[in-house]
């Protein structure tokens, strides 16, 4: 046997929940071959002993169809996640970890970030969810791959849509194509807790939630029903992006929210003809905004035609071109989030407890400072109604 016959045999290896090889996945390392005894490493992303236990069960037998009579598999994996140890209200107790996507403005890639970093957490072998939030623009569906697909319904529940290895949910998922929003506040409000509560989410390890622009009622509301466990913010290099991703980041600070880290999108221009990569929206602009919150920029992300057109054709650069320049910066910030994650979770994990809500239901609350511990009817304080 040759190298090349035991890379033809494992491409029919299918890693588990996926829909491509362990070859093309470049999990296979370190290829050993004497006669017909072959020995090779699998460096999987997951974590699941089931999953080590198919792929190996699966590459001896590909192998000794071609003609292997001894095969040796070691398979490295990452180590189980920890469990969440967050406390405090939480409509959605499944869910280990939630992760909230923000950015300050609209326009920024925040959907586009947060489909490339829960693909990247599923390839690295997590068990996740993506919660589309931005309810006036539910992108997410398109992003996907799934515009046309509509969710089952089991009982009262929604059964969130499975795509590339992750749950997915949007309100662009439960509408119709065009059809406009327009909400108050206090719609947007029970919406968030809606797709909390009644889609039936798996036991996550964590849920991505891409959120709208702003530091509106959204994100209150959400950081009032789980413990966010963490938060990632994403802007551009512009200094019109960077002002309201200051916003972003001290909204995090208020909701007592741990900042995962920045992603600056638009991060440079990548010459397709010749891999040149090009500054031209400026470079090193967010590193003192970083600095200024005691955090840290988790990726730099350049322009490349493969994610446009990734995002508007349903293929998710990170999943569809492994290999790029792009794919490896997401797959770079997700690990970069889960080691902050589980360095949270070690420390004793996140509580929304004092966040928690004493206006009147429905009614939103300001970030301006907390109001007076009193009855609703006497109090005149503006403040929020947090406590």
């Amino acid at each position: 046997m040759t190298v090349e016959n035991v890379q033809s045999a494992l491409s029919t290896v299918i890693y588990p929940g996926f829909s491509k090889d362990i070859v093309t996945f470049g999990f296979v390392k370190d290829i050993q071959v004497n006669g017909t005894e072959v020995s090779f490493t699998v460096d999987i992303t997951s974590s699941a002993p089931e999953v080590a236990h198919q792929i190996t069960v699966e590459a001896e037998e590909a192998l000794k169809r071609a003609g292997a009579t001894k095969v040796t598999v070691n398979v490295q994996a990452p180590k189980m996640p920890r469990e969440s140890s967050s406390k405090g209200k939480n409509i959605a107790p499944q869910v280990k970890n939630f992760i909230m996507i923000s950015s300050g403005k609209g326009g920024v890639g925040k959907s586009t970030s947060s489909v490339n970093l829960a693909i990247a957490l599923a390839m690295q072998g997590k068990k996740v969810g993506l919660l589309d939030a931005d309810i006036y623009g539910p992108n997410i569906p398109r992003m996907m791959g799934v515009e046309n697909v509509k969710p089952e319904v089991n009982g009262n529940k929604v059964l969130p849509i499975k795509a590339y290895g992750i749950e997915m949910m949007s309100m662009g998922s439960l509408m119709e194509d065009g059809q406009s929003l327009i909400w108050r506040g206090s719609m947007i409000m029970k919406a968030i807790e809606q797709f909390l509560r009644d889609i039936l989410w798996s036991e996550l390890d964590c849920l991505v939630i891409d959120m709208p622009p702003g530091t509106g009622d959204a994100q209150l509301t959400l950081a009032q029903s789980v413990p966010v466990t963490a938060g990632v913010t994403v802007t551009t290099p512009q200094m019109v992006s960077l002002d309201d991703s200051r916003r972003s980041l001290d909204m995090f600070k208020k909701l007592n929210i741990p900042i995962a880290g920045i992603v600056e999108n638009m991060s440079g221009f990548i010459a397709p003809d010749t891999g040149v990569e090009y500054d031209i929206f400026g470079k090193g602009t967010t590193q003192p905004m970083a600095d200024e919150f005691d955090t840290k920029i988790i990726a730099e992300i350049p322009i490349e035609p493969a994610v446009r057109t990734g995002g508007d054709e349903g293929k998710p650069v990170t999943y569809f071109a492994p290999e790029s320049e792009t794919a490896k910066r997401f797959m770079a910030a997700a690990a970069s989030i889960w080691e902050t994650i589980e360095k949270i979770n070690e420390d004793g994990g996140v509580d929304n407890q004092s966040i928690q809500p004493t206006t009147p239901p429905g009614v939103s609350a300001c970030s301006t400072g907390a109001a007076p511990q009193q009855s609703q009817a006497a109090s005149t304080d503006s403040g929020c109604g947090c406590h």
